[in-house]
């Protein structure tokens, strides 16, 4: 990725951070973001601590005026973009009854709204250019199942996997590759949120809580994911040497594989 200029949205922390300094690792000049510039400068400070480039701009997704401006400061700074990996997101864990208006358009606007406009704005840029690029949506694996109090978050990552696929048809005419990246269970503060919390008959898992133990159990690989093993698989699909769009890349420990369901 030498050269490359790469915006990873929601970079401040967690799997949009590991993915930011994988990139730079591989040379790219990375774009971080996060609603608060001061998380997103964070983690471009550590990655030029490490020797990499970087530069941290302050953005809403759900916003389309700061997307383009989030483009444009890529641009600006680097002189093009290259890839894009629409990845921030966010979720509401509640019973579906209890799902308000608010939660519902929130996660939506976040997750599928935000990947729709980093889509479109990164791809015009990369279209202008003339030398094709990469689009990486972040999903998920509960983009392929369901899962109890979690209907907004399951419904965009979904969304987000068909979104992709005609994203890949469409701006192939321009060599932009767009794929997404669904991985399992990751040790991230989503997904730690419901440890801890007591499971007992009238509060079943996974939407009252889950253990370690849980997750291991139903997990080919029997452990959870890494930051970096996401990293790589977001390096791959960012590296440009393929003839991948259009897919969605599971890195999942063997979860959605696993018919049986539990190895207990």
């Amino acid at each position: 990725m030498s050269g490359d200029t790469a915006i990873v949205t929601g970079s401040s922390s967690g799997l949009g951070r590991a993915i930011a300094e994988g990139f730079a690792a591989e040379g790219a000049n990375v774009v971080t973001n996060s609603r608060a510039e001061e998380r997103a400068a964070d983690t471009a400070e550590a990655i030029r601590e490490a020797g990499g480039n970087a530069v941290a701009a302050e953005a809403d997704v759900s916003d389309k005026a700061d997307v383009e401006a989030l483009v444009e400061a890529a641009v600006e700074e680097y002189g093009s973009l290259d890839v894009m990996v629409n990845n921030a997101g966010t979720t509401v864990e509640k019973h579906v009854f209890d799902q308000t208006p608010e939660d519902w358009q929130h996660v939506l606007d976040v997750n599928l709204t935000g990947t729709f406009y980093g889509s479109q704005v990164a791809g015009e840029q990369m279209a202008d250019q003339g030398t094709g690029g990469h689009i990486i949506n972040v999903s998920s694996i509960y983009g392929s199942i369901g899962v109890q109090g979690r209907a907004p978050y399951n419904a965009t990552k979904a969304g987000i996997e068909n979104l992709t696929r005609c994203l890949a048809v469409e701006l192939a005419e321009y060599d932009v590759h767009v794929n997404a990246l669904a991985p399992g269970y990751i040790k991230t503060e989503l997904a730690e949120a419901p440890w801890g919390e007591e499971i007992t008959e009238d509060r079943d898992w996974p939407y009252y809580g889950y253990t370690e133990e849980h997750i291991t159990n139903r997990t080919p690989l029997d452990r959870f994911g890494t930051f970096e093993e996401v990293s790589n698989c977001a390096t791959f699909l960012a590296a440009g040497d393929h003839y991948v769009t259009g897919e969605v890349l599971h890195n999942d420990g063997g979860w959605l594989a696993f018919g049986w369901g539990s190895k207990a």
